[in-house]
């Protein structure tokens, strides 16, 4: 059964977008650009990061583009100075609230939240940084988990579920003691569910999650393999 067609605005231009379809996705699909941290092509949008929030007319909130559905007749605004600046507030809250110190990581420049930064004109925060003092996980015999780098974005915790099956990860605590943590809270090398698939490493969009051996500005991680997967079984389904 085909998808029923529907007519929206985007930054005023009339589209055409498929019912079920979220914002963020109708945009993708028409070539129109909003950027996120958290979502990814083939997992579940949970809005974690409120990088994507868009202006809906007659809305009197900002949306998240990656978990709002479109409407019929809906008109949506991308791109703002009021956006820009909720974004760049975004983002300073996510770089104060870790240690993202991008000199000395391994995804120095393949890193999506120093890239967004980059966009949004971010060279100081305005905010005082905390600079907690997180542990890394080096128990895993092939990858590392460095808590300093994470934006609990939880594509980790979704690829690990949604398409590896697994369930190794979970995020414990609230607020600013969130953290990703394996299984009932053990080392990730103790973990008796991880397949050792990489996949969540590959997801990850900062340094939390990298390979073993890795060098400064060496981690390239290759999250269009999580995108083909997911296309793959979206069609054999």
């Amino acid at each position: 059964m085909s998808q029923k067609k529907l007519s929206i605005r985007i930054d005023g231009e009339l589209i055409s977008a498929l019912e079920g379809q979220t914002i963020l996705e109708a945009a993708k699909a028409n070539g129109k650009y909003i950027p996120t941290l958290c979502a990814l092509e083939g997992l579940t949008p949970v809005g974690a990061c409120r990088i994507c929030i868009v202006e809906v007319s007659g809305v009197g909130r900002l949306l998240p583009a990656c978990t709002t559905p479109i409407q019929e007749g809906m008109s949506v605004i991308t791109n703002s100075p009021k956006l820009t600046l909720y974004r760049r507030i975004s983002v300073e809250l996510l770089l104060v609230e870790r240690n993202h110190v991008c000199a000395v990581c391994v995804s120095n420049g393949h890193c999506e939240l120093q890239s967004m930064a980059t966009a949004l004109g971010i060279s100081t925060v305005r905010f005082a940084y905390n600079y907690p003092k997180l542990p890394a996980d080096l128990s895993h015999p092939r990858f590392v988990l460095d808590h300093n780098r994470c934006i609990l974005c939880t594509r980790c915790v979704r690829v690990c579920a949604e398409l590896e099956g697994a369930h190794v990860w979970n995020i414990t605590s609230r607020g600013i003691h969130a953290r990703v943590v394996s299984d009932l809270n053990q080392k990730w090398g103790e973990s008796a569910s991880c397949t050792n698939c990489g996949k969540c490493v590959q997801a990850c969009p900062t340094g939390a999650l990298a390979e073993k051996g890795r060098a400064v500005e060496e981690m390239v991680k290759k999250d269009d393999s999580i995108r083909s997967l997911a296309h793959r079984r979206e069609v054999q389904a």
